[in-house]
């Protein structure tokens, strides 16, 4: 089968589309003919060697991907050949076919289109856990989002309305500020020309916020440390800022406040029965209109670069999609 190639931990550059083993499940798993992939800012980092973790090389990249199923490894029950789904596949996406363990792989609802669908699981899943799992999000409660115009940001704002929260959305330019005013932010903030701590205590009356998310990392993440209400929850998601911030420990203890970390893809491994149930809430949700990805562009899988290169410019204001070319 065709699939892009990551041949040695390199520049984006040195990914190559070409032909590789057609994979076979093993027991648990299904095998998935791939319809469209999500792109996410670890595949930048991955195929380059700078994630946490490095598949053994050479190794498809693509963490998540909607299809078909096309076959059903043994002890796996639930599943038909033809069956509509999303999956969770960690490597292997970026192909046209991929196996996943069928803990990892939900039924897509109905009337939901295949290639929108592509793109939920990690931006969404990391969030819904983030603001249920990790932060204990509640009606009334204040939440700052960092980045809020980027794939997880604008979900949490998203999601963070749809939970009860008031969302202050704060980014770095008007057009970001927006979209994610869309996705029903109720406050706003343009960290480029604006000082974040200062409007934080205008929007909040000096009290602060109850939860923090925060993909970006970097200076930003002292400041919104700094913004935390008693009792407040910094949720450290990523660094797409590319740096890794140090959190001052006397600030924590002084606001009584925690500082908690958000892998969901680890999670969804360690407790497949609480992250499974996630996902189909928010397949209902998306099914019922309660949700709305954004997708920003959608590539063709032969583009896959260009792809990874637009969101490495950190220009991307939701999704990246790319489309899976169908076997020859």
């Amino acid at each position: 089968m065709k699939a892009v190639i990551c041949p040695a931990f390199a520049p984006i550059d040195a990914l190559t589309w070409g032909d590789v083993p057609a994979p076979q499940p093993e027991p648990g798993e299904l095998l998935i003919d791939v319809a469209a992939a999500g792109v996410n800012y670890p595949d930048v980092l991955i195929v380059q060697g700078k994630y946490q973790t490095k598949p053994p090389l050479p190794f498809v990249p693509g963490s998540e991907a909607s299809g078909r199923v096309a076959a059903i490894g043994e002890g796996v029950e639930g599943f038909a050949i033809g069956d509509r789904v999303v999956a969770f596949t960690g490597t292997g996406s970026f192909g046209q076919q991929v196996r996943a363990p069928a803990t990892q792989v939900w039924p897509v609802p109905d009337g939901v289109d295949l290639d929108i669908v592509a793109g939920i699981c990690i931006t969404y899943g990391t969030s819904y856990h983030a603001l249920k799992d990790r932060a204990n999000l509640q009606p009334g409660e204040t939440l700052l989002v960092l980045g809020a115009g980027g794939g997880v940001g604008l979900t949490a704002v998203e999601l963070g309305k749809l939970m009860g929260a008031h969302v202050i959305a704060a980014a770095s330019s008007a057009e970001k500020l927006a979209l994610a005013k869309a996705q029903g932010a109720d406050e706003l903030i343009n960290y480029a020309d604006e000082d974040l701590r200062e409007r934080v205590k205008a929007l909040t009356g000096g009290k602060g916020v109850d939860v923090v998310y925060d993909p970006v990392g970097g200076p930003m993440n002292l400041t919104a440390v700094k913004s935390l209400a008693w009792g407040g929850r910094l949720l450290v998601i990523g660094f797409a800022g590319g740096e890794i911030p140090s959190i001052p420990a006397n600030l924590l203890l002084l606001k009584s406040a925690s500082a908690v970390g958000v892998l969901w893809g680890n999670s969804l491994r360690a407790d497949p029965e609480r992250q499974g149930a996630n996902m189909r809430q928010l397949l209902q949700w998306l099914a019922q209109g309660a949700i709305r990805p954004v997708v920003d562009t959608r590539f063709a899988m032969t583009d896959v670069v260009a792809a990874l290169h637009h969101l490495e410019g950190r220009k991307v204001k939701g999704k990246v999609l790319l489309t899976i070319p169908p076997a020859s």
